[in-house]
Protein backbone atom coordinates (compact mmCIF):
# COMPACT_ATOMS: atom_id res chain seq x y z
CA UNK A 1 0.00 0.00 0.00
CA UNK A 2 1.42 3.38 -1.06
CA UNK A 3 2.71 5.62 1.76
CA UNK A 4 1.56 9.20 1.20
CA UNK A 5 2.81 10.82 4.43
CA UNK A 6 5.23 10.04 7.25
CA UNK A 7 5.15 11.62 10.67
CA UNK A 8 3.94 10.86 14.17
CA UNK A 9 0.84 10.79 16.35
CA UNK A 10 1.29 12.64 19.61
CA UNK A 11 -0.94 12.76 22.69
CA UNK A 12 0.44 14.00 25.96
CA UNK A 13 4.06 12.88 26.06
CA UNK A 14 3.43 9.81 23.90
CA UNK A 15 4.87 9.97 20.38
CA UNK A 16 4.07 7.28 17.79
CA UNK A 17 5.92 7.25 14.43
CA UNK A 18 3.37 6.40 11.72
CA UNK A 19 2.77 6.24 7.98
CA UNK A 20 -0.40 7.43 6.26
CA UNK A 21 -2.13 5.44 3.51
CA UNK A 22 -5.29 6.33 1.61
CA UNK A 23 -8.11 4.08 2.87
CA UNK A 24 -10.37 4.57 -0.14
CA UNK A 25 -9.94 4.88 -3.89
CA UNK A 26 -11.91 6.67 -6.56
CA UNK A 27 -13.11 4.14 -9.12
CA UNK A 28 -14.78 6.64 -11.44
CA UNK A 29 -14.17 5.83 -15.10
CA UNK A 30 -12.31 8.78 -16.60
CA UNK A 31 -13.33 9.72 -20.11
CA UNK A 32 -11.00 11.89 -22.22
CA UNK A 33 -12.19 14.71 -24.45
CA UNK A 34 -11.28 13.93 -28.07
CA UNK A 35 -11.36 15.99 -31.25
CA UNK A 36 -14.39 14.67 -33.16
CA UNK A 37 -12.61 14.87 -36.54
CA UNK A 38 -9.47 12.84 -35.79
CA UNK A 39 -10.22 11.48 -32.28
CA UNK A 40 -7.03 12.96 -30.82
CA UNK A 41 -7.01 14.00 -27.13
CA UNK A 42 -7.71 17.70 -26.69
CA UNK A 43 -4.95 19.67 -24.93
CA UNK A 44 -5.64 22.32 -22.32
CA UNK A 45 -2.88 24.90 -22.37
CA UNK A 46 -2.22 27.69 -19.88
CA UNK A 47 -2.57 30.90 -21.87
CA UNK A 48 -2.54 34.49 -20.66
CA UNK A 49 -5.57 36.21 -22.27
CA UNK A 50 -3.88 39.63 -22.16
CA UNK A 51 -0.45 38.69 -23.52
CA UNK A 52 -1.95 35.97 -25.75
CA UNK A 53 0.99 33.67 -24.99
CA UNK A 54 1.37 30.26 -23.42
CA UNK A 55 2.50 30.42 -19.78
CA UNK A 56 4.88 27.97 -18.06
CA UNK A 57 4.83 27.04 -14.37
CA UNK A 58 7.84 29.32 -13.79
CA UNK A 59 5.76 32.30 -14.95
CA UNK A 60 2.92 31.64 -12.53
CA UNK A 61 2.43 33.12 -9.05
CA UNK A 62 -0.41 32.62 -6.58
CA UNK A 63 -3.01 35.32 -6.07
CA UNK A 64 -6.15 35.88 -4.00
CA UNK A 65 -8.99 37.71 -5.74
CA UNK A 66 -10.42 39.91 -2.97
CA UNK A 67 -12.72 41.76 -5.40
CA UNK A 68 -13.42 41.49 -9.14
CA UNK A 69 -10.06 41.55 -11.00
CA UNK A 70 -8.21 42.79 -7.90
CA UNK A 71 -5.59 40.39 -6.54
CA UNK A 72 -3.24 40.10 -3.60
CA UNK A 73 -0.12 38.40 -5.02
CA UNK A 74 1.54 35.83 -2.78
CA UNK A 75 5.10 34.77 -3.53
CA UNK A 76 6.41 31.33 -2.57
CA UNK A 77 8.49 33.00 0.17
CA UNK A 78 5.30 34.47 1.66
CA UNK A 79 3.65 31.06 1.83
CA UNK A 80 6.75 29.42 3.29
CA UNK A 81 6.94 32.04 6.05
CA UNK A 82 3.61 30.93 7.60
CA UNK A 83 4.24 27.20 7.34
CA UNK A 84 4.60 25.23 10.55
CA UNK A 85 7.22 22.60 9.70
CA UNK A 86 6.52 20.70 12.93
CA UNK A 87 2.77 20.53 12.24
CA UNK A 88 3.40 19.08 8.79
CA UNK A 89 4.95 16.00 10.37
CA UNK A 90 2.61 15.49 13.30
CA UNK A 91 -0.92 14.29 14.05
CA UNK A 92 -1.45 16.17 17.29
CA UNK A 93 -4.33 14.74 19.32
CA UNK A 94 -5.83 17.62 21.30
CA UNK A 95 -8.91 16.00 22.85
CA UNK A 96 -10.72 12.67 23.18
CA UNK A 97 -14.45 12.51 22.41
CA UNK A 98 -17.18 9.99 21.61
CA UNK A 99 -17.68 9.13 17.95
CA UNK A 100 -21.47 9.54 18.16
CA UNK A 101 -21.00 13.19 19.15
CA UNK A 102 -19.78 14.03 15.63
CA UNK A 103 -22.44 14.21 12.93
CA UNK A 104 -21.47 12.38 9.67
CA UNK A 105 -21.82 15.66 7.74
CA UNK A 106 -18.41 16.65 9.13
CA UNK A 107 -16.52 13.64 7.76
CA UNK A 108 -14.35 14.06 4.66
CA UNK A 109 -11.65 11.48 3.76
CA UNK A 110 -10.33 8.33 5.42
CA UNK A 111 -6.70 7.21 5.80
CA UNK A 112 -5.14 4.13 7.33
CA UNK A 113 -2.38 4.67 9.87
CA UNK A 114 0.39 2.09 10.16
CA UNK A 115 3.28 2.16 12.65
CA UNK A 116 6.61 3.32 11.32
CA UNK A 117 9.89 1.79 12.50
CA UNK A 118 9.94 1.44 16.28
CA UNK A 119 6.32 2.52 16.68
CA UNK A 120 4.62 -0.86 17.02
CA UNK A 121 4.32 -0.92 20.81
CA UNK A 122 3.03 2.67 21.16
CA UNK A 123 0.64 2.07 18.23
CA UNK A 124 -0.80 -0.98 20.01
CA UNK A 125 -1.04 1.01 23.26
CA UNK A 126 -3.13 3.78 21.64
CA UNK A 127 -5.32 1.26 19.81
CA UNK A 128 -6.06 -0.66 23.00
CA UNK A 129 -6.68 2.51 25.01
CA UNK A 130 -9.16 3.81 22.42
CA UNK A 131 -10.95 0.46 22.34
CA UNK A 132 -11.20 0.17 26.12
CA UNK A 133 -12.47 3.73 26.63
CA UNK A 134 -14.76 3.82 23.57
CA UNK A 135 -13.28 7.21 22.63
CA UNK A 136 -11.72 8.70 19.50
CA UNK A 137 -8.91 11.24 19.27
CA UNK A 138 -9.60 14.73 17.89
CA UNK A 139 -6.48 15.97 16.14
CA UNK A 140 -4.90 18.43 13.72
CA UNK A 141 -2.73 17.52 10.75
CA UNK A 142 -1.27 19.41 7.80
CA UNK A 143 -1.42 17.63 4.43
CA UNK A 144 -0.16 19.34 1.27
CA UNK A 145 -0.03 22.75 2.94
CA UNK A 146 -3.64 22.53 4.17
CA UNK A 147 -4.41 22.22 7.86
CA UNK A 148 -7.10 19.65 8.61
CA UNK A 149 -9.16 18.78 11.64
CA UNK A 150 -9.19 14.99 12.01
CA UNK A 151 -10.25 12.10 14.19
CA UNK A 152 -8.22 9.01 15.03
CA UNK A 153 -10.28 5.90 15.65
CA UNK A 154 -10.20 2.10 15.27
CA UNK A 155 -11.42 0.27 12.17
CA UNK A 156 -11.16 -3.52 12.53
CA UNK A 157 -7.71 -3.77 14.17
CA UNK A 158 -6.22 -0.72 12.44
CA UNK A 159 -5.98 2.92 13.43
CA UNK A 160 -7.78 5.16 10.95
CA UNK A 161 -7.48 8.91 10.60
CA UNK A 162 -10.45 10.70 9.07
CA UNK A 163 -10.23 14.34 8.10
CA UNK A 164 -13.30 16.32 9.09
CA UNK A 165 -14.59 19.73 8.06
CA UNK A 166 -14.22 22.75 10.29
CA UNK A 167 -17.56 24.12 11.55
CA UNK A 168 -17.39 27.15 9.22
CA UNK A 169 -16.99 24.78 6.23
CA UNK A 170 -20.40 23.19 6.89
CA UNK A 171 -23.14 25.33 5.37
CA UNK A 172 -26.03 26.45 7.55
CA UNK A 173 -28.99 24.09 7.10
CA UNK A 174 -31.33 27.06 7.50
CA UNK A 175 -30.17 28.33 4.11
CA UNK A 176 -31.56 25.26 2.33
CA UNK A 177 -34.54 26.48 0.27
CA UNK A 178 -38.09 25.09 0.32
CA UNK A 179 -37.67 22.80 3.34
CA UNK A 180 -41.21 22.30 4.71
CA UNK A 181 -41.91 23.28 8.29
CA UNK A 182 -43.27 20.58 10.63
CA UNK A 183 -46.75 19.66 9.42
CA UNK A 184 -49.41 17.20 10.51
CA UNK A 185 -48.89 13.83 8.85
CA UNK A 186 -51.80 11.42 8.39
CA UNK A 187 -51.69 8.66 11.01
CA UNK A 188 -52.39 5.94 8.44
CA UNK A 189 -49.66 7.21 6.11
CA UNK A 190 -47.14 7.41 8.95
CA UNK A 191 -48.01 3.89 10.16
CA UNK A 192 -47.60 2.48 6.63
CA UNK A 193 -44.30 4.33 6.18
CA UNK A 194 -43.00 2.85 9.46
CA UNK A 195 -44.11 -0.65 8.38
CA UNK A 196 -42.21 -0.17 5.10
CA UNK A 197 -39.09 0.89 7.03
CA UNK A 198 -39.41 -2.22 9.24
CA UNK A 199 -39.75 -4.43 6.14
CA UNK A 200 -36.63 -2.92 4.55
CA UNK A 201 -34.56 -2.92 7.75
CA UNK A 202 -31.56 -5.24 7.59
CA UNK A 203 -27.95 -5.54 8.70
CA UNK A 204 -25.47 -3.42 6.75
CA UNK A 205 -23.61 -5.61 4.24
CA UNK A 206 -21.53 -3.22 2.10
CA UNK A 207 -20.50 -5.90 -0.40
CA UNK A 208 -24.06 -6.26 -1.70
CA UNK A 209 -24.15 -2.66 -2.98
CA UNK A 210 -22.53 -1.98 -6.35
CA UNK A 211 -22.11 0.95 -8.72
CA UNK A 212 -24.50 -0.15 -11.47
CA UNK A 213 -23.70 2.81 -13.71
CA UNK A 214 -19.95 2.09 -13.62
CA UNK A 215 -20.59 -1.60 -14.40
CA UNK A 216 -22.86 -0.68 -17.32
CA UNK A 217 -20.31 1.84 -18.62
CA UNK A 218 -17.50 -0.75 -18.53
CA UNK A 219 -19.71 -3.23 -20.40
CA UNK A 220 -20.54 -0.56 -22.97
CA UNK A 221 -16.85 0.22 -23.45
CA UNK A 222 -16.02 -3.48 -23.92
CA UNK A 223 -18.80 -3.88 -26.50
CA UNK A 224 -17.57 -0.82 -28.34
CA UNK A 225 -14.04 -2.22 -28.35
CA UNK A 226 -15.33 -5.49 -29.84
CA UNK A 227 -17.37 -3.66 -32.45
CA UNK A 228 -20.77 -4.86 -31.24
CA UNK A 229 -23.92 -2.93 -32.07
CA UNK A 230 -25.20 -1.05 -29.03
CA UNK A 231 -28.89 -1.15 -28.22
CA UNK A 232 -30.73 0.70 -25.47
CA UNK A 233 -33.35 -1.07 -23.37
CA UNK A 234 -36.71 0.66 -23.12
CA UNK A 235 -37.72 1.98 -19.74
CA UNK A 236 -40.74 0.23 -18.19
CA UNK A 237 -43.83 2.39 -17.96
CA UNK A 238 -44.87 3.59 -14.51
CA UNK A 239 -48.45 2.53 -13.73
CA UNK A 240 -50.82 5.50 -13.84
CA UNK A 241 -52.74 4.34 -10.76
CA UNK A 242 -49.79 4.99 -8.41
CA UNK A 243 -50.53 8.65 -8.03
CA UNK A 244 -50.75 9.52 -4.36
CA UNK A 245 -48.47 9.02 -1.37
CA UNK A 246 -50.62 6.41 0.37
CA UNK A 247 -50.89 4.19 -2.71
CA UNK A 248 -47.14 4.46 -3.33
CA UNK A 249 -46.37 3.47 0.27
CA UNK A 250 -48.75 0.49 0.21
CA UNK A 251 -47.41 -0.68 -3.14
CA UNK A 252 -43.81 -0.46 -1.85
CA UNK A 253 -44.80 -2.37 1.31
CA UNK A 254 -46.46 -5.17 -0.70
CA UNK A 255 -43.42 -5.45 -3.00
CA UNK A 256 -41.10 -5.59 0.00
CA UNK A 257 -43.15 -8.36 1.62
CA UNK A 258 -43.15 -10.39 -1.63
CA UNK A 259 -39.37 -10.03 -1.95
CA UNK A 260 -38.87 -11.15 1.66
CA UNK A 261 -41.06 -14.23 1.11
CA UNK A 262 -39.14 -15.08 -2.07
CA UNK A 263 -35.85 -14.70 -0.23
CA UNK A 264 -37.07 -16.89 2.63
CA UNK A 265 -38.31 -19.57 0.20
CA UNK A 266 -34.99 -19.51 -1.68
CA UNK A 267 -33.03 -19.88 1.57
CA UNK A 268 -35.19 -22.85 2.66
CA UNK A 269 -34.83 -24.53 -0.73
CA UNK A 270 -31.06 -24.02 -0.65
CA UNK A 271 -30.89 -25.38 2.92
CA UNK A 272 -32.99 -28.45 1.99
CA UNK A 273 -30.82 -29.05 -1.07
CA UNK A 274 -27.65 -28.89 1.04
CA UNK A 275 -29.11 -31.34 3.59
CA UNK A 276 -30.17 -33.74 0.81
CA UNK A 277 -26.72 -33.58 -0.77
CA UNK A 278 -25.10 -34.20 2.62
CA UNK A 279 -27.30 -37.28 3.22
CA UNK A 280 -26.42 -38.69 -0.21
CA UNK A 281 -22.72 -38.20 0.52
CA UNK A 282 -23.12 -40.02 3.86
CA UNK A 283 -24.89 -42.95 2.18
CA UNK A 284 -22.19 -43.10 -0.51
CA UNK A 285 -19.47 -43.04 2.12
CA UNK A 286 -21.25 -45.85 4.01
Amino acid sequence: MHTMWKGSISFGLVNIPVKLHSATENKDIKLRNLHKECQSPVKYEKVCPVCDTEVTNDDIVKGFEYTKNKFVVLEEEDLQSIKDEKAEKSVEIMDFVKLEEIDPIYFDRSYYLSPNEGGGKAYTLLRQALEDTGKIGLAKITIRSKEHLAVVRIYQNTLVMETIHYPDEVRDFQEVPNVPEETNVGEKELKTAKMLIDQLTTEFEPEKYTDEYRTALLELIEKKKEGEEITTAKEPKTPDNVTDLMEALEKSLNESQKNKKKGSTTKKATSSKKKSTAKKKQKTAT
